[in-house]
């Protein structure tokens, strides 16, 4: 339950404090004096989205702090999910700086919106306007019967089971979308591909063909130029190798007159030694030396071919040419590999739309069994609160499987006796609106495990000895739930077993808002002006003690 809530420095709240009591608390005050706006501050402590424009001082950070008990609540496993500290003192901080950047903290530790969200949905829940609008939805209608029988833990199953034939599904039509693209190209991809593996690439040494071509278009000139370097080496009477044989001996003759003579010699024969093995290896490239057209023809040939591809693959050599030969065969391969995977996924796909189905419809049967009791009790609470002759009937049809199931229900109403019930947006009016959205809350309570409610204005278009019984009735839920109402009758003030005033306070540069915890003969007061105005007669006094004792707050 909420034990302390602090909002500092948001839209007219300077500064509030509020330690509500466990039971029912009642908050009243004028229109426009700050009721909404302290929802809205509890609506950003649990995840909504902020606005730097709802500073109440520009310059400074605004900051809405609740501290909660949950020590009777299972919560733990939650806190485990977002990886946050379980305690059970809980607390849960939302600043907005003036820039409107927004930090939101559980426990002091920093957390993300989301998680702010999932936190706190666990700790509070806020009934508003929109939520009665909400019950004009079909999902939502569901999402209530599902809560009310029990269907919990068997709808997640279910939706777990859906989840899964659902991303089948998406994997699926993907696959077959690929594949459908790609049976488009394989055609063309085939002829690439053949093209490349008839070309033989896997042994082919590009350069080493280009250099064979090139010795082959200049034999003749290589072979002269060749027998040119052997006789310039080895065969005319000035060569270089008898030049050298004379020059060594020379070197020879004088050898034993200095180590650097001998020395000069023997590198001398060395070089000389290296000479000759040149000069071998010269005449036997001249002798293996002969042009053949034939061969130069057929590997320029060849050569044609290479180009030809790395021109049309844009590859800049050989090794770039294999890879995209390696790519395309990729591509065919997966085409021709995309049946058996998706084969394999309508399979898996076929066999989780059955589990699905019938889970589903497990599920639709445990539905159907409690929409009797749903009708029957709802009537019944209705009835209490003036609606003597209204009838609840729950329509339901079943569709394709959906996220939520395969049932389509909708709560049928009238308040009319002979009346034929009629979707809530046409038989409904706002006050029937919230008294049914007040018997299902009521419904509810036993089954859910929401530490507080807060209800804004669920008393819209009621008076009277409805107020009252409306008003036990939230009395009875405080006993489960720790339930804050905001309120604008009597009625249901004097229900309260603490009742809060918010008003407005002028000071000489602006307007603030706060609150205050009425004494026993401030109540009084109060639910006298609500009764008669701003200048209540003893009569209203009278009724407004009349209505505390019927709370038990004061004698009679």
């Amino acid at each position: 339950m909420l034990v302390d809530l602090r909002i500092k420095n948001y839209a007219l709240i300077e500064q509030l404090e509020l330690r509500p009591s466990p039971l029912l608390n009642i908050i009243t005050g004028e229109t426009g004096a700050g009721k909404s706006i302290m929802l809205g501050a509890i609506g950003l402590l649990l995840g909504n989205r902020a606005d730097s424009r709802m500073l109440f001082d520009t310059e400074r950070k605004c900051v809405i702090e609740g501290q909660f008990d949950i020590s009777n609540y299972q919560l733990q496993d939650i806190f485990d999910a977002e990886d946050l500290d379980y305690d059970t003192h809980c607390i849960l901080r939302r600043e907005i700086s003036p820039n409107g950047k927004s930090r939101a903290f559980v426990n002091d530790t920093p957390v993300t919106l989301e998680a702010l969200r999932k936190i706190g949905a666990n700790l509070m829940d806020i009934h508003s306007q929109h939520d009665t609008l909400l019950l004009g939805d079909g999902v939502f209608q569901l999402n209530l019967l599902d809560l009310y029988a029990g269907l919990v833990p068997q709808r997640t199953m279910y939706g777990s089971a859906f989840r899964t034939y659902r991303k089948l599904e998406v994997d699926l039509q993907a696959l077959e979308s690929q594949a459908a693209q790609a049976s488009k190209e394989l055609d063309y991809n085939s002829f690439l591909l053949n093209e490349l593996e008839e070309a033989r690439l896997d042994n082919e040494d590009q350069e080493a063909l280009e250099q064979e071509v090139k010795q082959l278009e200049h034999a003749e000139e290589i072979k002269y130029k060749l027998s040119q370097a052997l006789h310039g080496l080895r065969d005319s009477e000035t060569c270089a190798t008898g030049t050298m044989k004379e020059a060594s001996t020379l070197l020879g003759q004088v050898a034993s007159y200095a180590d650097n003579f001998k020395e000069l010699r023997e590198r001398l024969e060395s070089c000389l030694i290296e000479l000759h093995d040149i000069a071998d290896e010269v005449e036997t490239a001249e002798r293996h030396t002969e042009g053949d057209p034939a061969r130069a023809e057929e590997l320029q040939d060849r050569l044609n071919v290479l180009y030809t591809l790395q021109r049309k693959h844009q590859a800049r050599d050989l090794p770039a040419l294999l890879a995209v030969r390696n790519e395309l065969r990729q591509k065919v391969s997966s085409v021709l590999n995309l049946d058996k995977e998706i084969s394999r996924l309508r399979k898996d796909s076929d066999a989780a739309l059955a589990a699905v189905t019938k889970q589903a419809a497990k599920l639709s049967e445990s539905r159907r069994k409690s929409f009797p009791h749903f009708e029957k009790q709802l009537g019944l609470l209705l009835a209490d609160l003036g609606m003597p002759n209204a009838r609840i009937v729950i329509q339901h049809s079943t569709g394709a499987p959906a996220a939520s199931g395969t049932d389509v229900v909708s709560i049928l109403f009238t308040a009319n006796k002979g009346a034929q019930p009629q979707t809530l947006s046409k038989a409904a009016s706002g006050g029937e609106f919230s008294r049914l959205m007040l018997c299902i809350k009521y419904m509810l309570a036993d089954k859910t495990a929401l530490p507080t409610i807060v209800f804004d204005e669920i008393d819209t278009g009621i008076s009277g000895e409805i107020a009252v019984k409306v008003g036990r009735m939230m009395q009875q839920m405080a006993h489960k739930h720790q339930l804050v109402a905001i309120s604008h009758l009597p009625q249901m003030a004097a229900a309260g077993d603490v009742h809060y005033f918010v008003y407005k306070e002028d000071r000489a540069d602006r307007t603030v808002s706060r609150i205050r915890e009425l004494s026993q003969e401030d109540r009084i007061k109060e639910i006298a002006h609500m009764i008669a105005g701003a200048k209540p007669s003893e009569n209203a006094f009278q009724s407004a003690r009349e209505l505390l004792a019927m709370r038990g707050e004061v004698a009679a």
